[in-house]
Formats: C-alpha cells, sequence, structure tokens
C-alpha cells in the first residue's frame, strides 16, 4: 500500500503539480517568458543526469540476457516516430507558416496527454524498482515538464481559448499520467519482469527529450551572457541529480 500511496504522490507532484509553469504564464506572461530558458536549460541537465547516473546503472543491475542498448536506442526511435506522428497531423491541420487554430487544439491535447499517461508508466515503473529511483524519476519528470506547460499554455492561448478553460484543459491532461501510474501498478507482476527494458526505454527517452527538444532551444539563444547562464544551469541540473542520488545512497 505505501508503494501506491508513494506513487500516486510523486505522479501528482510530477505531472500535475508541475502546471505551476502555465500559472505563472497565466498571471505573470513576461516573468515566465523570461526564465522559461533556463527552466528548459534545468530540465534538459536533470533528464540527462537522470538517464545517466540512476535509469541506466539500475538497469544494468537487473539486466540478464536484456540488451540495455537497443532498448535505449528504441526508446529514443520511438519518441520521435511519436513526435513525427503528431508534427505531421498538425502540420496538416492548420498549414506551414499559419497560425494555430482552434481545430489543431484537441490534436495538441491528445498528444499531451499521450506523454502524461507515459510519465505515469514511468514513475511507477520506477517505484516499482525502489523507492528512491522513483523520487529521482518523478523529479526529472517535473523539471521537465514545466517549461513545456508554458509553452502549452501560450499556443492554446495564442489560439484563442479562455485561460481558464486552457487550465481545465491542461489539469485534464496532467491527470492522465494517474492512469499510466495505475496500470502500472496493478500490472506490477508483469512489469516487474520487464523492469530493466522500462528503465531502459525511459533513459532513451529522456536522452531524447534532452537532446532533441530541450537543448536546441538552449542553442537558439546567441547572446553570450544568456549562453553562459543557460549552460550553468544545464550542468547544474545534471550536479542537482548526482547529489541527491549521493544523498538518497547514503
Amino acid at each position: 500500500m505505501q508503494v501506491l500511496i508513494n506513487i500516486l504522490f510523486f505522479t501528482f507532484l510530477g505531472s500535475v503539480a508541475s502546471l505551476i509553469g502555465g500559472v505563472i504564464l497565466l498571471s505573470r506572461e513576461k516573468f515566465a517568458t523570461r526564465i522559461s530558458h533556463y527552466l528548459t536549460a534545468f530540465a534538459a541537465g536533470t533528464l540527462l543526469g537522470t538517464a545517466f547516473f540512476d535509469l541506466l546503472p539500475e538497469a544494468q543491475k537487473q539486466a540478464r540476457q536484456t540488451d540495455l542498448f537497443f532498448w535505449v536506442l528504441t526508446g529514443m526511435l520511438f519518441f520521435f516516430l511519436l513526435e513525427q506522428i503528431f508534427h505531421w497531423f498538425h502540420h496538416h491541420q492548420h498549414g506551414h507558416g499559419e497560425e494555430i487554430s482552434k481545430s489543431a487544439v484537441p490534436l495538441m491535447l491528445l498528444g499531451d496527454s499521450v506523454h502524461n499517461f507515459i510519465d505515469g508508466i514511468v514513475i511507477a515503473a520506477t517505484f516499482l524498482v525502489s523507492a528512491p529511483l522513483g523520487v529521482v524519476t518523478a523529479l526529472a519528470v517535473g523539471a521537465h515538464e514545466i517549461p513545456q506547460e508554458i509553452g502549452d499554455f501560450a499556443i492554446l492561448l495564442h489560439a484563442g481559448i479562455k485561460p481558464k478553460k486552457v487550465l481545465l484543459f491542461n489539469f485534464l491532461s496532467a491527470c492522465v499520467s494517474f492512469a499510466g501510474a495505475l496500470t502500472t501498478y496493478f500490472l506490477a507482476d508483469l512489469a516487474r519482469g520487464l523492469l530493466p527494458i522500462f528503465l531502459s526505454v525511459t533513459a532513451g527517452f529522456f536522452i531524447y527529450i534532452a537532446s532533441s527538444d530541450l537543448i536546441p532551444e538552449i542553442n537558439s539563444e546567441q547572446k553570450k551572457k544568456s549562453s553562459l547562464l543557460k549552460t550553468l544551469t544545464l550542468f547544474s541540473g545534471v550536479f542537482i541529480i548526482w547529489i541527491f542520488l549521493f544523498l538518497l545512497e547514503k
């Protein structure tokens, strides 16, 4: 029962509580826009740190005949394919170079819901291994969700959706993570046999998100001072995960 409580609490922390990024945008748009790049850099660092310091070492401990490198690559390719599918539908919904229309909003929310469902699976699967692994993973999920929510809120507001509806839509989408978490928990016997694969795929997911979505956004800013600060922020994300894991082990 304690494992289930931990899963539900940290799923809430990693997914639903990350809506704070969108709330900041609604209340202080200029401030949210100014810090979003630094939040993105920090998130990239936490994702990379969690993948290489936590998920992959744990998968290696549990792996017997499992080819971890194959499943890391599978995770990266799967999420690349998933992202391309949503981009393709999104492109055909409103056309290249045009402003996002309300007709594209349901597709965007569907994409977010699938993403949140996977986040729930990831958090629950890691808690089935150990509480420290689950905690670190949930924190990494939350870190990358906050800047993403700022972007999602901005897109929906730009599409003409009222702020209250934007908040409601994103809250309902975030709640889908509980479905992923509960599904994984109640299929724990099946999930435990696949944990090295789950961990490796999750590491691939984190590496892909950090390297394809977050880091390019960091590099888009050409100002030297800003680039230096974001670089330091990314490294601090990696360092904090390393320190956090060291303290948990102690």
